[in-house]
């Protein structure tokens, strides 16, 4: 039988939440920061307000068994996060783990692949939506947050909200993607989001890879395929749905 987790440990973690959001950070980082406190509160018996760096060394030396040095970073910036924002206390580990650099060229995919992309996608929502992604060069979360007001018909412009780096952003609007964004709108009209969901809005669908609900799996390999299409295009490149 698993020990209970100690009450000071929860009301921690708690506190660790609330700081979070309070930081207005993204709610990825927000899961992975929360999910980097949980785990390593789990090695160390929920006991981790004064941890030595050779503890530290050990916990890293273990999770780098296991896990990418993505989590390893992850890991660390939440745990020092806490530190700083629950504990008040300094890093007892300055330059601990040292993630290596890479950078990756992004795979290019041709107007034809999108194009037979597309084709394998029937349900209309979805394929509207991967073409948006794809011409427009936008991110998932980029795509799904889009409302009607981020439209600007008259400048031929899209206004990304919230995008890496909390960062806005304009983006071309090419007339082509208008007029599906337009007639794709006529199907649903709803009066807030492009790519509205079964369960109210975007809003409740914030951790979708599509815009309606949850993908199935069997979607996951297309959805990966048009990010990397957006990818490579973005790296390498209201009243306006009812105008006209």
């Amino acid at each position: 039988m698993r020990p209970a987790t100690p009450p000071d440990f929860n009301q921690q973690y708690e506190t660790h939440l609330k700081h979070l959001k309070l930081k207005a950070l993204q709610p990825k980082t927000i899961e992975a920061y929360a999910r980097a406190v949980r785990r390593i509160g789990a090695y160390f018996d929920h006991r981790i307000e004064d941890l030595s760096e050779a503890q530290l060394t050990e916990y890293f030396t273990d999770l780098l068994e296991s896990h990418s040095w993505s989590a390893a970073k992850h890991d660390l910036y939440g745990l020092k996060f806490f530190y700083t924002h629950v504990l008040r206390k300094p890093w007892v580990a300055v330059g601990l783990i040292k993630p290596p650099k890479s950078q990756r060229l992004p795979d290019i995919v041709t107007v034809a692949e999108a194009a037979r992309l597309f084709d394998t996608t029937r349900i209309l929502s979805y394929r509207v939506f991967y073409f948006t992604l794809y011409s427009l060069g936008l991110r998932l979360g980029d795509g799904l947050r889009l409302q009607l007001g981020d439209i600007d018909a008259e400048r031929a412009r899209v206004h990304v909200r919230d995008s890496k780096g909390n960062k806005d952003r304009f983006v071309p609007l090419p007339d082509t993607t208008l007029t599906v964004l337009r007639d794709f709108w006529r199907t649903h009209r709803n009066p807030v989001w492009l790519f509205p969901s079964r369960q109210g809005g975007l809003r409740a669908a914030a951790r979708a890879t599509t815009p309606l609900d949850r993908p199935a799996k069997k979607r996951s390999s297309t959805s990966a395929a048009i990010s990397i299409a957006a990818r490579s295009r973005r790296r390498t490149s209201s009243p306006a749905m009812t105008a006209r």
